[in-house]
């Protein structure tokens, strides 16, 4: 069998290590490409560290399109994509190490280009341990010189494996590992530095390698086409090589001089050849079966099986199944009207108030080039362009003139636009639509949502139906004047987290001081509503006694206080961590653990709470607020009287989100938003919604009272729980005066106390979740029960987290204990 001849143009020396479909002008074009891209990379990194705090807010929070474009908002010299790029390097990964990043990438361009030869590995294994090494050693050194910077010298992964390594060995182990490495490397990369800048410093070499790569393969191309076929040799023929051609072999080494390597690899060729010809060629391969066989992959698990603790395999825990038969509210028990709240276009109209706004704008001597109307269920939007030269605030001074024109109940000009080149107008229709709640929640938009609390709320000005997360938010204003459709928002708020939220997953405390806006879901008691425990005779679920708002608000707090603890035991930042962990069996309910709901909480005429209790409620309420966000408890308050005295400084600053409804006046409406526009509303659920920099303008949904009792009489004719979520007591500060403990009415004992006094002394051990978990009640009834056994002296105080000492030793004792009582 004939042996296959080598090509006399065979790769030498660098190009034995180059892929064989990529030849040597696409390594040296891929080569310039991979040093413009270290150029690039240079110029965003030195311009993220002037100009990375301008762009800081665009990278963090983006909008759609700003990586592609941006806008030209990016202060960056690298643009949207540079500060993208230099934002990850230096603030995410290495700090200012990240420069070593395209010296490498420029290493590794002149190695393709044939400027020299060396070890890629090499190189990249030096590199990244001399990037980690300053990384840790910037953070370590200078982090005290950047308290104020916006990034970290050595980048977060810097600091933290800083932090990680101190933890470990202590400062002075890693000091000593610092110094340790930086010895090694520069051992390592003495060598190899000085060979680097030998030939970075003779460019004549890397200019004839250019030349020489370029117009030596067009010749040889050339050559080739010239010589004529040779005839096909017989098997076993001996077969000889052509020499190469003098004047080759001569460029080749004068160019590779200083490349030894290079040389010696080619040098060694045509020996391996000429070894290789002189082998036998009568002898062909044995006929050897080639046996192929599958890799076998991980066998899957059967089932959904997820811990197994013993010889017992536990799923996962889904707090849904206390009521599995559970089924959501449908949409039939909404009414649906006959516009489905989609606007309907009245050109006569349209073309009325487009004539009367430029009539306006021309007596008054402001040109404009275009006009764009965009009608909604009770506003039109009219977009106007004007001429160059017109000064906005012209624009913004006509808006009475422009409301006497059109007749109009009030219109709002918005100048500019955000993010538009228009000045808007908005003016209502003179035949508004009714945004139904059906039409709101029968959208994609809300049955796809995966928001944790959604609350779609109304339409905005394009039709679009407009909801927010709850739980991102994460507490909401809500103020407007009577009649303007304040309490029909709340109710579309709690009608929204009815139809998208299980009881398991949800509970709701609602105050309301007027006694009659939210009695209507009294029956929701036993599936959503939540409260303090309270033995007395005329104890509701709905919140109406101001005395009592006070101690929610303070069971609220320890609420808030307890879910913290477990956070911390459990090692979780939020409730979504928590619960993933509890859900996945992660954490034991035998220590305290337990699936925590989300908590709404919903006060309505919170001005009238101020008046009557003053401090006692805003600082409760500013303590929620401040800390709740991160355990699941969200704070909805309402009033119609939106003064400093009642919205302080204390509550704006704390509730970001912002639902106003019409005011009367413009100090109302500053009170509300910071600015005006509320008192320009037309009432009938006509409101702005504020959750940034600007506020967007929204129709609220309609939602009646019978609509309401509707899914209130759906969800109440369901199997419920057994008895409403109970908040824990709030503390009472007797404990400090003597009390605590000894104030039990020992008169009134609970009907399991005999029972779990048995329970305690057979087992020898006291502890409320030992009561909780035998008898399947809630936490607060427990713990009850156990400071009842603490005054009968069944079982001693509570020491921490350790069961309590049971100071009755049988079983004969306790029947004695208990008979003198």
């Amino acid at each position: 069998m004939a042996k296959k001849k080598k090509s006399k143009d065979s790769p030498r020396g660098f190009s034995l290590h180059i892929d064989p479909f990529m030849g040597e002008r696409m390594c040296f074009v891929f080569g310039v490409a991979l040093f413009g891209l270290a150029v690039w990379m240079t110029v965003a990194f030195v311009s993220f560290i002037t100009t990375g705090a301008a762009d800081m807010s665009l990278i963090e929070s983006p909008r759609p399109g700003d990586i592609m474009g941006g806008g030209g908002r990016f202060a960056n010299a690298g643009s949207s994509l540079g500060a993208h790029t230099a934002y990850f390097f230096i603030k995410q990964c290495f700090g200012l190490a990240a420069f070593i990043i395209p010296v490498f990438i420029v290493v590794l361009s002149l190695k393709l280009m044939r400027a020299f030869n060396l070890s890629s590995l090499k190189w990249f294994l030096g590199s990244a341990l001399l990037m980690i090494w300053a990384s840790i050693t910037l953070a370590k050194f200078f982090t005290p010189f950047f308290n104020d910077g916006y990034y970290n010298p050595g980048g977060d992964h810097g600091l933290y494996v800083c932090i990680w390594i101190e933890n470990l060995i202590g400062v002075t182990g890693l000091s000593a590992l610092l110094i340790v490495v930086a010895i090694a490397l520069l051992t390592y990369a003495s060598a190899e530095t000085i060979y680097i800048i030998r030939k970075i410093l003779n460019p004549a070499k890397l200019r004839e390698k250019i030349i020489f790569i370029i117009t030596n393969r067009e010749e040889k191309g050339e050559q080739k086409e010239e010589e004529p076929v040779q005839p096909q040799t017989l098997v076993g023929a001996p077969h000889e090589e052509p020499a190469p051609a003098a004047e080759e072999t001569d460029s080749e080494e004068e160019v590779d001089t200083d490349g030894k390597e290079e040389n010696a690899v080619a040098t060694a060729m045509p020996d391996k050849e000429k070894a290789a010809d002189d082998e036998p060629d009568d002898e062909e391969p044995a006929n050897v079966e080639l046996e192929v066989e599958a890799a076998k992959g991980e066998e899957e698990a059967k089932g959904k099986l997820l811990v197994k603790v013993g010889d017992k395999e536990l799923s996962p825990y889904d707090p849904k199944l206390d009521l599995e038969n559970y089924r959501y509210p449908t949409l039939d028990l909404l009414k649906k009207y006959d516009s489905d709240g989609k606007p309907t276009i009245d050109m006569a109209e349209q073309n009325a108030n487009k004539n009367r706004i430029v009539d306006v704008l021309r007596n008054f001597g402001v040109e404009i080039s275009s006009i764009k109307a965009t009608v909604g269920p009770t506003i039109t939007l009219y977009e106007i362009t004007p001429a160059q030269g017109v000064r906005i605030s012209r624009i913004r001074n006509l808006e009475d003139d422009i409301a006497l024109s059109l007749s109009a109940l009030g219109i709002r000009i918005i100048a500019p636009i955000p993010g538009k080149g228009t000045i808007g107008i908005e003016v209502p229709n003179a035949k508004p639509n009714v945004v139904s709640m059906e039409s709101i929640l029968n959208s994609k938009k809300f049955q796809e949502t995966t928001m944790d609390l959604p609350c779609a709320i109304g339409k905005t000005i394009t039709n679009e139906v407009f909801m927010f997360d709850l739980a991102k938010l994460p507490h909401l204003l809500v103020a407007g004047a009577t009649g303007q459709g304040k309490s029909v928002g709340l109710n579309v708020i709690i009608t929204s987290l009815l139809y998208k939220k299980h009881p398991a997953e949800l509970k709701i405390v609602l105050i309301d001081p007027k006694k009659v806006e939210f009695s209507i879901y009294a029956p929701l008691a036993k599936h959503f509503l939540a409260m303090v425990p309270d033995d007395s005779d005329d104890a509701e679920p709905i919140i109406t006694d101001v005395t009592k708002v006070v101690g929610t608000l303070n069971s609220l707090c320890k609420e808030m206080d307890d879910r913290y603890d477990l956070l911390k035991k459990a090692g979780s930042r939020n409730i979504k961590e928590y619960n993933r962990k509890f859900t996945c069996r992660q954490l034991n309910p035998e220590n305290g653990h337990r699936y925590m709901p989300y908590i709404v909480v919903i006060i309505d005429e919170f001005g009238d709470l101020i008046m009557t209790a003053g401090k006692e409620i805003e600082q409760p309420i500013a303590r929620i607020a401040q800390l709740a966000r991160a355990v699941g408890i969200h704070m909805i308050i309402a009033t119609q009287r939106p003064t400093t005295t009642i919205i302080t400084g204390n509550i704006k600053a704390n509730f970001p989100g912002r639902m106003a409804f019409k005011v009367s006046a413009m100090i109302d409406s500053k009170t509300i938003l910071d600015r005006p526009g509320a008192n320009q509303l037309i009432g009938r659920g006509d409101m702005l919604f504020l959750a940034g920099n600007e506020p967007v303008r929204v129709q609220c949904g309609f939602v009646d009272t019978p609509e309401v009792e509707s899914i209130n009489k759906f969800v109440a004719s369901q199997q419920g729980y057994i008895s409403i979520f109970e908040l824990p007591e709030p503390d009472t500060g007797d404990e400090d005066a003597g009390g605590g403990v000894h104030d039990v009415d020992m008169q009134r004992l609970d009907p399991l106390f005999k029972e779990a006094a048995n329970l305690v002394v057979l087992n020898q051990s006291g502890s409320t979740s030992l009561v909780q978990r035998k008898f399947s009640i809630g936490y607060n009834r427990a713990g009850r029960i156990m400071d009842q056994l603490e005054k009968a002296r069944v079982v001693g105080a509570a020491s921490g987290g350790r069961p309590r000492e049971v100071l009755v030793q049988d079983v004969v004792s306790l029947n004695n204990l208990l008979a003198k009582m």
